[in-house]
């Protein structure tokens, strides 16, 4: 991918459980006609996972009223087994989750789990860096950092198996050997990895303590104002959406991102004089789960082609050149990652380029 440079200095130096709550019950003032009740599966082996549950009364659609009879399930889920049939209501299979509920026992038939240890899978990576006890790779944009439901292959852990073999770190569990850290799925850029445990506490402890030098650049609608400066809020579980994370007045975790708008893109005709879009830099101080998405979001500048926070249409001009650059994700790239080797104490700092398609969207942009 795009090009790297690294200096060097020395210093010295769940997967499902299978039980559901028994009675568990959910209301809601919308729901006001439907109970529900939910019991334990009732087989759970190498073949398959059953639940079941009752509904008693009716009233809502069937994919929402499912969700909350079964709260380890999302509706997306719920939704999928609907449609291959695994949902059956009084032994009946019922496929519409857009169908209005009717009262009975529902059974939900799981497919059997996947392995829950990757395996190797001979994978490309550009690698930026690697000695006995990490290696620091340029993660592309569309592989997921380890494997998780929906992303159970082609990920980097898969990866980084076939490449490290049997030298990487195991402390992260089966599910995510040597990981210590995670880009999202569909943001490209720096990570390392531990190929030994030693160096896993290490770089743990590094992250921990926020002792890591971690900037992003960020393609934005509009651009955020002022033009430097710090966001530092709480982050946590949105309450109207349980996927999303969102800034909260109370509860969440304190959350911190310096940033700088190092270039703006096109003024409309408004007298305003605002920005169609932005270049921004944003350095984070914590690292929180979507944090800079979240952040950017809360600054009336969401990520461009960011599916969760980017509410709000970009001007026409600009979803034009999104289309034109072929981006289909966030336009978020992790570009420099600096932090103290755990071992060694080498002073290791990496930088690379944006991929591609947010290279051919800046080009763009600059045209407006």
């Amino acid at each position: 991918m795009g090009q790297s440079n690294l200096w060097l200095s020395y210093r010295q130096p769940p997967r499902f459980d299978g039980r559901l709550a028994r009675h568990a019950r959910r209301t809601d003032r919308r729901w006001a006609a439907e109970r529900v009740v939910a019991d334990e599966p009732l087989l759970e082996d190498d073949d398959a996972t059953v639940l079941e549950a009752r509904i008693e009364m009716a009233g809502v659609r069937l994919d929402k009223a499912l969700a909350g009879a079964f709260p380890t399930l999302s509706r997306a889920r719920l939704q999928a087994l609907l449609a291959e049939g695994a949902v059956t209501l009084e032994g009946a299979p019922v496929i519409t989750g857009s169908a209005k509920a009717r009262a009975g026992l529902y059974v939900v038939t799981l497919p059997p789990v996947a392995p829950a240890t990757p395996q190797p899978e001979a994978i490309p990576l550009t690698v930026l860096y690697e000695d006995a006890d990490l290696i620091v790779v340029d993660k592309p944009a569309g592989m997921a950092a380890h494997p998780a439901p929906g992303s159970e292959t082609g990920t980097l852990v898969n990866a980084l198996l076939a490449h490290c073999g049997d030298s990487l770190s195991g402390i992260g569990g089966v599910a995510r050997p040597g990981i210590v850290h995670r880009l999202d799925k569909d943001t490209s850029g720096v990570m390392v990895a531990a190929k030994t445990d030693r160096a896993h506490a290490g770089l743990s402890a590094l992250f921990a303590t926020h002792d890591i030098e971690r900037t992003y650049i960020a393609l934005t609608r509009g651009a955020p104002s002022p033009a430097r400066a710090r966001i530092e809020t709480l982050i946590g579980r949105s309450s109207a959406d349980r996927k999303k994370m969102a800034v909260l007045r109370t509860g969440g975790r304190n959350a911190i991102t310096d940033y700088v708008v190092e270039r703006t893109f096109g003024q409309p005709a408004k007298t305003n004089g605002a920005p169609l879009a932005g270049r921004v830099s944003c350095t984070l101080q914590t690292g929180r789960t979507h944090q800079i998405r979240v952040h950017l979001a809360s600054k009336g500048a969401p990520i461009l082609g960011d599916p969760v926070y980017g509410s709000g249409s970009p001007a026409a001009s600009v979803r034009a050149a999104v289309a034109e650059a072929g981006l289909t994700r966030q336009a978020l790239h992790a570009a420099v990652l600096g932090f103290v080797h755990p071992v060694t104490g080498q002073l290791l700092r990496f930088e690379t380029l944006p991929p591609p398609d947010m290279q051919r969207l800046e080009a763009l942009l600059s045209e407006l």
